[in-house]
This record gives C-alpha cells, sequence and structure tokens, in this order.
C-alpha cells in the first residue's frame, strides 16, 4: 500500500482515487487524525484522503505520520 521513494518519503500507491484501500490504510493507522473540515475530500471520515498528516502529490499523497513513528 506504501512505496518508498529515494528520499525515504512514503507514498501511497493507490494514487488520488482509491477510496476504499484509503479508508482500509487509515483505519489500521495508529496515528490517523482527522484534518480540517475544509480539507475534507472522502465520503467516509476515517480515510487517509482526509488525514492531516497526507501532502497531496502529483499523483498521490505522501503519509508524514509514518515518518513520524517510532522504529
Amino acid at each position: 500500500m506504501w512505496v518508498t521513494e529515494q528520499t525515504g518519503a512514503l507514498v501511497f500507491s493507490g494514487g488520488k482515487e482509491s477510496w476504499l484501500a484509503a479508508t482500509v490504510a487509515a483505519a489500521e493507522c495508529q496515528t490517523f487524525s482527522l484534518d480540517v473540515d475544509e480539507e475534507i475530500v472522502a465520503d467516509e471520515e476515517r480515510s487517509c484522503y482526509n488525514c492531516r498528516y497526507r501532502r497531496w502529490t502529483a499523483t498521490s499523497f505522501t503519509c508524514q505520520a509514518i515518518n513520524r513513528r517510532p522504529q
């Protein structure tokens, strides 16, 4: 579900239109945090697409929360 770029950034492999996969990923995420109302894009509240830690890219998004998790 995640691809690590050469920079170390974790990119969601489903892109911007994998609504079910983004919901599943968020359900499994311990650091999910709902973004502000203006940034909500998915109907399912708990979705990576609605997370305050996602940063959009041209084709998908990176997850900033995963980068902060203790190893």
